[in-house]
């Protein structure tokens, strides 16, 4: 087990492939653990040339749990600038001065924190299924909502259930199936299982606002992903990221939901190495 500390937090990490290579650090969503980064997605990015980091957000998977009452003013525990410092002490541990970085919706929104107020550390920025954080894009779906926002689950067969009628709503219908899914489930809640965790995951969200502003100002080259079968977060989400980032690339994703089947890792895959590689090529060039 490989560990790091951002102040009292302790954030749980691995790496895969060669030190040497340049880094991709690999940022969850809401309630997300490291392993939805399946290994062998992970090594579709070594092979071609990325060393990949992939790590527990605080909350969630073997990092710290902030069990207690919330501190800020509107119950939260904690902050999306927070999550981002805990990405940068991930880097820290390992020695790397400068990363692609890709975050899918929350890891979204800590991605683009990351490019907006620690750029030195970033060579590209992805933002993929993810929003700005203004009220008037990437809304869900008014059938997605209720799901989104249910009580927690409160054993293995509900969290299983409970991911499965989720992936139902948002998921990408051509490549659905509950098989996978299930596993998936199981094995999440058999490594850790932490609804308020999530709890308080979504409260950061709420209270860290509209990334409009410092989104803006970001000079990291960005490329922005999204579905358009996402009913969790409209697409609106995501273009309007790539609206407000100086030079950002928008890439719709056809048949894509909110989640990540591996018959779309290909081109995915494909996308985000392509995009970092000429990203390194235009900075050695230089």
């Amino acid at each position: 087990m490989t560990t790091t500390r951002n102040g009292d937090c302790e954030i749980w990490y691995e790496t895969f492939g060669e030190r040497t290579d340049p880094a991709l650090l690999m940022v969850n969503g809401l309630g997300s653990q490291c392993i939805n980064y399946s290994d062998a997605w992970c090594a579709m990015y070594v092979a071609r040339g990325f060393f990949v980091l992939r790590f527990d957000n605080r909350d969630v998977g073997l990092s710290s749990k902030f069990a207690g009452a919330p501190t800020g003013a509107g119950g939260e525990a904690y902050l999306i600038g927070d999550m981002a410092r805990d990405a940068v002490a991930v880097l820290d541990a390992e020695g790397v001065e400068q990363a692609h970085v890709m975050g899918l919706s929350m890891g979204g929104m800590i991605v683009q924190t990351l490019a907006i107020d620690h750029p030195q550390r970033l060579r590209s920025m992805t933002s993929v299924m993810s929003t700005s954080g203004e009220a008037e894009f990437g809304q869900p779906a008014p059938q997605a909502l209720p799901l989104l926002t249910r009580a927690p689950a409160t054993d293995r067969e509900s969290h299983i259930a409970a991911h499965i009628e989720g992936l139902r709503m948002w998921g990408s219908p051509e490549f659905a199936d509950e098989t996978r899914w299930r596993a998936d489930a199981e094995r999440g809640f058999d490594r850790s299982f932490s609804p308020d965790g999530t709890a308080r995951q979504f409260l950061a969200i709420r209270a860290s606002g509209s990334r409009a502003d410092g989104l803006r100002s970001v000079t990291v080259p960005a490329l922005v992903l999204h579905g358009d079968n996402d009913t969790l977060i409209d697409q609106s989400g995501g273009r309007r990221v790539a609206d407000l980032i100086p030079g950002a690339r928008f890439e719709l994703i056809e048949g894509m939901g909110h989640d990540y089947p591996p018959q779309l890792w290909g081109r995915w895959t494909n996308l985000v190495c392509t995009f970092a590689h000429s990203v390194d090529a235009a900075t050695s060039a230089r």
